[in-house]
């Protein structure tokens, strides 16, 4: 089984984020589970990060301040050498973000709010190859 960590939960809805923490909790794949409701201070907290550290991240999209998008472009700028893996949890189902979501390299999976167990499980298993 793979292990992670610490699990980031990116969404600017402390709701979603309680949720989401509750079921990550249930699988087990990390003891930390940290929550931003701004992307801004995710960014920052992973610069404290040891390199050798890996990081689950799920991010929300449509957020204030500092949306999913400029997430990535900014993670990418500023940790080019991190290897995490990075979940889109959107409630968007347009199929540009995800073609969008394709085009950084740096993004392993797209998933549809609501989170679920099943959905965890289906993500996970991409790690366990």
């Amino acid at each position: 089984m793979i292990h992670f960590d610490a699990i980031f939960l990116v969404d600017d809805d402390p709701i979603n984020n309680l949720i989401n923490n509750r079921l990550l909790s249930k699988v087990r794949v990390s003891e930390t589970i940290e929550e931003f409701l701004e992307g801004q201070y995710a960014i920052e907290r992973i610069g404290d990060i040891p390199l050798e550290k890996e990081l689950l991240v799920f991010l929300d999209i449509n957020m204030p301040v500092m949306n999913g998008w400029e997430f990535l472009e900014e993670y990418k700028e500023k940790y080019p050498h991190r290897n995490d893996k990075i979940v889109i949890l959107s409630s968007s189902i347009d199929f540009q973000d995800r073609q969008k979501a394709q085009d950084f390299e740096i993004v392993s999976g797209f998933l549809e709010k609501p989170l679920t167990l099943d959905k965890i499980h289906f993500q996970l298993s991409k790690y366990n190859k």
